[in-house]
């Protein structure tokens, strides 16, 4: 590209953002974290977990408790969050598979390069390989807490951080700025015996503390489960095995995975930090989320996939600096996807969102006085990973008052009540009193597959 053309680009995204907002336009900073759930955060009531950069960001921004995601698994969400769709039209289903490069013109990073941004990729890609190309900095890496950067022993968390404000340090100042660190912690490194392997300095601040084993880790919803996932080669049994089958196991797993976000949370308080120091933190939006939820050994398993909630809802705080302060802090109630982010980034930026994006904007349930109207239901889909009895595919209609799920490869249903039943315990689908709700359900389901695409 030359010169002229590159300045063009530049004056395009100036003149964008400022039809946004007064001023220039908005640097945006997406920070993800790797197998976090909603409620491993001390802003959503955690007691034991220690974050508080996390915790003053809700505080300054806002938070969303239901969030979720369309796909529990990383390459599919990843792709999801870059794209603002559903897996059944980005489709990407397995490990390794990229964006193909006319799809990626249309992610957020791609539209926000174009307009003048300078963008930058740190930490876990999940895509397939990352395209050095597609970025103007970038650094990935993921698979090990572990490092080994210049002869120095580094953990993956610490060098997310420093890639970070190298990323800022080294920016142009004459143009807005996109970064998305991509956390790979709190994934466990499934290679190794103590599967969860933190910092020595996050200890102090768990020190005699024990975690309160979970309601739902009780054997009774073990046996709820169809036999399929009970089956103790399902890997959801399998990694239980590796994490949570004994009291003192449970308790050092669950330990040195919250260490692992009280690491992240360190991470995002030193890029918070550089923000304030180089004077641009009150105009960069902050969105802070999961890539999918995680099983803490509830229903006798482990990780994610299953469109149970454990494992498909995920933490959300979003900062922005358009926001009246006096409304800051604010928790807001609407169902919202990782889809959403995507749209949420562009239109932030000034830019019009494309058609293909399946999310929604974000902003005028953060900014607007009297928020507009809101899904009140969503699609979940997740793809067979190896064969069926390992990790089947699944896929559902989840509402407020009610979830359906349908694992075609067994020919089998779940209808819950989420009002009477919120914990997802008692199927309902072969009740007779109930037979009007499953073929409405059956019905939205098949809508949303014909929708989806």
């Amino acid at each position: 590209m030359t010169k002229t053309a590159l300045l063009g680009l530049v004056a395009l995204g100036l003149r964008l953002g400022a039809q946004a907002r007064e001023g220039p336009p908005l640097n945006v900073v997406l920070l993800v974290t790797d197998d976090q759930r909603w409620d491993a955060l001390g802003a959503a009531g955690n007691e034991v977990i220690h974050t508080p950069h996390l915790d003053r960001l809700a505080a300054e921004g806002v938070r969303f408790p239901y969030a979720f995601v369309t796909t529990s698994i990383c390459m599919a969400s990843r792709a999801s969050i870059f794209t603002g769709q559903y897996m059944s039209r980005h489709g990407i289903t397995r490990f390794g598979q990229p964006i193909p490069p006319a799809a990626f013109a249309e992610t957020y990073t791609a539209l926000l390069r174009e307009a003048g941004y300078w963008t930058g990729f740190v930490g876990k890609y999940g895509v397939g390989r990352v395209r050095r190309e597609d970025f103007d900095f970038v650094r990935a890496y993921a698979g090990r807490h572990w490092m080994q950067v210049d002869g120095e022993r580094v953990h993956v968390t610490e060098q997310n951080a420093r890639d970070a404000l190298a990323f800022l340090e080294e920016r142009p100042r004459d143009r807005p700025f996109l970064l998305s660190v991509s956390f790979f912690a709190p994934h466990a490194e499934d290679g190794a015996p103590e599967q969860y392997l933190p910092q020595p300095w996050s200890a102090r601040f768990y020190e005699g503390v024990r975690v309160p084993v979970p309601p739902r880790m009780d054997p009774s919803y073990l046996e709820a489960l169809p036999a399929f996932l009970a089956d103790p080669q399902n890997e959801g049994r399998v990694r239980f095995r590796w994490r949570f089958d004994s009291p003192q196991r449970y308790q050092t797993s669950m330990i040195n995975y919250f260490r692992l976000i009280t690491e992240v949370d360190g991470a995002v308080g030193r890029i918070v930090q550089s923000l304030r120091d180089q004077g641009v933190y009150e105009n960069t939006l902050i969105l802070f989320t999961s890539d999918n939820g995680y099983f803490h050994g509830e229903r006798g398993l482990a990780d994610k996939w299953y469109p149970y909630e454990e494992s498909i809802r995920v933490p959300l705080i979003v900062r922005d600096p358009r926001k009246d302060p006096g409304r800051r802090g604010a928790v807001l109630d609407p169902m919202v996807l990782n889809i959403d982010l995507a749209p949420t980034i562009v239109a932030a930026a000034g830019l019009p969102v494309p058609a293909r994006m399946q999310g929604r904007d974000l902003a005028p349930l953060i900014l607007q006085a009297e928020p507009p109207a809101w899904r009140d239901e969503f699609f979940y889909e997740h793809p067979t990973i190896t064969r069926r009895e390992r990790i089947p595919t699944s896929l559902a209609v989840v509402r407020r008052d009610w979830k359906y799920v349908l694992w075609p490869e067994w020919d089998a249903e779940q209808l819950f009540d989420l009002q009477a039943d919120p914990t997802e315990k008692t199927n309902l689908a072969a009740e007779p009193d109930h037979a009007g709700t499953l073929e409405a359900m059956r019905a939205r389901l098949r809508a949303w597959r014909e929708r989806a695409r």
